[in-house]
Protein backbone atom coordinates (compact mmCIF):
# COMPACT_ATOMS: atom_id res chain seq x y z
CA UNK A 1 0.00 0.00 0.00
CA UNK A 2 2.99 2.13 0.48
CA UNK A 3 3.40 2.72 -3.57
CA UNK A 4 -0.12 5.21 -3.14
CA UNK A 5 1.47 7.29 -0.33
CA UNK A 6 3.01 9.89 -3.01
CA UNK A 7 -0.18 10.03 -4.63
CA UNK A 8 -2.29 10.22 -1.65
CA UNK A 9 -0.39 13.18 -0.27
CA UNK A 10 -0.99 15.22 -3.91
CA UNK A 11 -4.86 14.05 -3.77
CA UNK A 12 -4.98 15.72 -0.41
CA UNK A 13 -3.26 18.70 -1.24
CA UNK A 14 -5.61 19.06 -4.30
CA UNK A 15 -8.41 18.44 -2.14
CA UNK A 16 -7.67 20.65 0.71
CA UNK A 17 -7.54 23.53 -1.85
CA UNK A 18 -10.21 22.79 -4.10
CA UNK A 19 -12.89 24.68 -1.57
CA UNK A 20 -10.61 28.46 -2.77
CA UNK A 21 -11.92 28.08 -6.16
CA UNK A 22 -15.79 27.74 -5.28
CA UNK A 23 -16.30 28.96 -1.92
CA UNK A 24 -13.91 32.44 -2.38
CA UNK A 25 -14.17 32.09 -6.12
CA UNK A 26 -10.32 32.54 -7.04
CA UNK A 27 -11.13 31.37 -10.48
CA UNK A 28 -8.29 29.35 -11.04
CA UNK A 29 -9.42 26.66 -13.13
CA UNK A 30 -12.07 28.88 -14.79
CA UNK A 31 -9.01 30.65 -16.05
CA UNK A 32 -7.30 26.84 -17.33
CA UNK A 33 -5.32 28.81 -20.17
CA UNK A 34 -3.53 30.91 -17.71
CA UNK A 35 -2.95 28.23 -14.96
CA UNK A 36 -1.77 25.96 -18.32
CA UNK A 37 0.98 28.49 -18.97
CA UNK A 38 1.57 29.42 -16.32
CA UNK A 39 2.22 25.25 -15.29
CA UNK A 40 4.25 24.81 -18.54
CA UNK A 41 7.03 25.91 -17.70
CA UNK A 42 7.58 24.53 -14.01
CA UNK A 43 6.63 21.14 -15.14
CA UNK A 44 9.57 21.61 -18.23
CA UNK A 45 12.00 23.38 -15.86
CA UNK A 46 11.75 20.91 -12.78
CA UNK A 47 11.34 17.88 -15.02
CA UNK A 48 14.11 18.97 -17.10
CA UNK A 49 16.05 19.05 -14.20
CA UNK A 50 15.35 15.66 -12.28
CA UNK A 51 15.92 14.24 -15.47
CA UNK A 52 18.76 15.62 -15.57
CA UNK A 53 19.53 14.80 -11.78
CA UNK A 54 18.69 11.10 -12.06
CA UNK A 55 21.04 10.64 -15.48
CA UNK A 56 23.74 11.89 -13.60
CA UNK A 57 23.47 9.43 -10.54
CA UNK A 58 22.43 12.41 -8.08
CA UNK A 59 19.22 11.46 -7.51
CA UNK A 60 16.68 8.92 -7.78
CA UNK A 61 13.21 7.57 -6.59
CA UNK A 62 12.03 5.04 -4.01
CA UNK A 63 10.14 2.69 -5.95
CA UNK A 64 8.13 1.64 -2.72
CA UNK A 65 6.14 5.24 -2.91
CA UNK A 66 5.57 4.92 -6.77
CA UNK A 67 3.16 2.98 -8.67
CA UNK A 68 4.88 2.21 -11.23
CA UNK A 69 4.26 4.26 -14.58
CA UNK A 70 7.60 5.76 -15.54
CA UNK A 71 7.77 8.67 -18.46
CA UNK A 72 10.39 9.45 -20.55
CA UNK A 73 13.94 9.94 -18.88
CA UNK A 74 12.76 7.89 -15.95
CA UNK A 75 10.76 10.22 -14.44
CA UNK A 76 7.96 8.95 -12.12
CA UNK A 77 4.21 9.79 -12.96
CA UNK A 78 4.09 11.03 -9.68
CA UNK A 79 6.57 13.44 -9.75
CA UNK A 80 5.34 14.67 -12.98
CA UNK A 81 2.05 14.91 -11.20
CA UNK A 82 3.90 16.94 -7.74
CA UNK A 83 4.65 19.63 -10.72
CA UNK A 84 1.39 20.04 -11.95
CA UNK A 85 -0.67 19.84 -8.05
CA UNK A 86 1.51 21.56 -6.17
CA UNK A 87 2.08 25.18 -8.04
CA UNK A 88 -1.98 24.83 -8.25
CA UNK A 89 -2.53 24.70 -4.52
CA UNK A 90 -0.18 27.51 -4.20
CA UNK A 91 -1.74 29.73 -6.87
CA UNK A 92 -5.34 28.80 -5.38
CA UNK A 93 -3.85 29.32 -1.55
CA UNK A 94 -2.45 32.98 -3.73
CA UNK A 95 -5.42 33.97 -5.12
CA UNK A 96 -7.90 33.11 -2.18
CA UNK A 97 -5.91 35.62 -0.47
CA UNK A 98 -6.26 38.43 -2.44
CA UNK A 99 -9.71 37.36 -2.48
CA UNK A 100 -9.98 38.28 0.84
CA UNK A 101 -7.74 41.06 0.96
CA UNK A 102 -8.22 42.94 -2.42
CA UNK A 103 -5.98 45.55 -1.01
CA UNK A 104 -2.81 42.76 -0.47
CA UNK A 105 -0.37 42.54 -3.12
CA UNK A 106 2.95 40.52 -3.86
CA UNK A 107 6.37 42.98 -2.91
Amino acid sequence: MTHLVYLAILAACALGTLPLEFVLGTRVYARWRRLLLTLVPVVIVFAGGDVGAVAAGTWEYDPRYLVGVTLPGRLPLEEVLFFLVIPTCAILTLEAVRARRPDWHLP
